[in-house]
């Protein structure tokens, strides 16, 4: 128990900026750390479906709480995910060499394709949110795509090729129980799956698809581009995947 629990810390330690105990940094405190890293997210759409729920009950402007909603992955997060989908897309439009991509996700310089993606990509929360907060069971289902998508993000980096051998997402994937931790992520996806489905068929099919769509095309993009995936690559789909799924939430839940 006191093993899943230093775990459990490594998880939330290293993923949000949620205080935590101090926890040695050692194998077997971080072997099984990818089976909790789902419920980071879960914290994630707690916030998010009270805060929606808050805006409802009390009759706040809907830009207002469409912002809101947007920044709490953030702060949760403290962003880390969000620098790794800047970095990651100035290197995908370097159109360099494999090796020189690798260089500049590096790189703590931003560039200006890092801005507009940044850009891009709160628009892109903020739009959807706009057009889908009220609805509840479509906010739920977002909620419940926070646990998907890092449960997707933990496989990827126990399963899929890495780019350096001597990275971070190397590191923890030597350390880790990947058939174990494998195993434990498609059981949670599994009964994420269910839920969503409970709580409206068609919004959580759909939902849970485009996750899949972006799971496989960032398998895809990592490989043939990077020979691997990355930490950087990891915030990257984790992103994706998340602003993926509030936009089809968003124009499906309009005729549901």
């Amino acid at each position: 128990m006191k093993k899943m629990w230093n775990n459990f810390k490594a998880a939330f330690a290293m993923y949000s900026k949620i205080p935590m105990p101090v926890t040695d940094w050692d194998k077997e405190n971080i072997k099984y750390m990818f089976c909790f890293f789902p419920f980071i997210g879960a914290v994630i759409g707690l916030i998010t479906w009270l805060a929606g729920y808050a805006g409802l009950y009390c009759g706040y402007n809907g830009s207002f709480v469409a912002v809101v909603l947007t920044l709490i992955p953030v702060l949760v997060t403290g962003g880390i995910h969000v620098d790794g989908l800047l970095d990651t897309s100035d290197a995908l439009s370097s159109w360099q060499s494999r090796e020189r991509r690798l260089e500049i996700l590096k790189d703590s310089n931003a560039g200006a394709f890092a801005v507009i993606t940044a850009g891009i990509y709160f628009l892109t929360w903020y739009g959807a949110y706009s057009q889908m907060w009220r609805n509840g069971k479509a906010l739920l289902i977002m909620a419940m795509g926070f646990m998907v998508s890092r449960c997707f993000s933990g496989i990827s980096v126990v399963t899929f090729p890495k780019a350096r051998k001597d990275g971070t997402v190397a590191e923890f994937s030597r350390k880790s129980e990947d058939i174990t931790v494998r195993n434990v992520l498609v059981i949670y996806l599994a009964v994420l799956l269910a839920l969503m489905v409970l709580v409206q068929p068609v919004l959580g099919i759909l939902a849970f698809l485009g996750a899949l769509a972006v799971f496989v095309w960032y398998h895809h993009m990592a490989m043939k581009f990077f020979g691997g995936i990355t930490g950087d690559l990891a915030g990257f789909f984790l992103c994706t995947c998340e602003a993926g799924m509030c936009v089809i939430l968003a124009i499906v839940s309009n005729f549901i």
